[in-house]
């Protein structure tokens, strides 16, 4: 079992940047692929980014390649999203999940994970 926690959210200003981090428990960090999703105000929650367990394989959702950076420190247990160019449409709640994977597999529906934060709010103003 893995535990989960966010951070890194804020306010902050459209074309800023931000690094939200996840921190993860547990001793088989490495074992996990995980990915970053989104929830918007009065939206579901929509997938944004994935990683393999050991980092050789991501994926983006459309809305954010080239602003959107998923990285992951597995001796730190910790998963990262840098976002740059800060739009005020990426405005929403941030949340990590985590499931068991193979090294190269990544996965991008909510029901592919079994761990799940509380979330990091990030507000972009205009």
């Amino acid at each position: 079992q893995v535990q989960l926690v966010e951070s890194g959210g804020g306010l902050v200003q459209a074309g800023d940047s931000l690094r939200l981090s996840c921190a993860a428990s547990g001793r088989t960090f490495s074992s996990y692929a995980m990915a970053w999703f989104r929830q918007a105000p009065g939206k579901g929650r929509e997938f944004v980014a994935n990683i393999s367990s050991r980092g050789g394989n991501t994926g983006y959702a459309d809305s954010v390649k080239g602003r959107f950076t998923v990285s992951r420190d597995n001796a730190k247990n910790t998963l990262y999203l840098q976002i740059n160019s800060l739009k005020p449409e990426d405005t929403a709640v941030y949340s990590c999940a985590a499931r068991l994977g193979t090294i190269y597999s990544i996965y991008r529906g909510l029901d592919d994970y079994d761990y799940w934060g509380q979330g990091t709010q990030v507000t972009v103003s205009s």
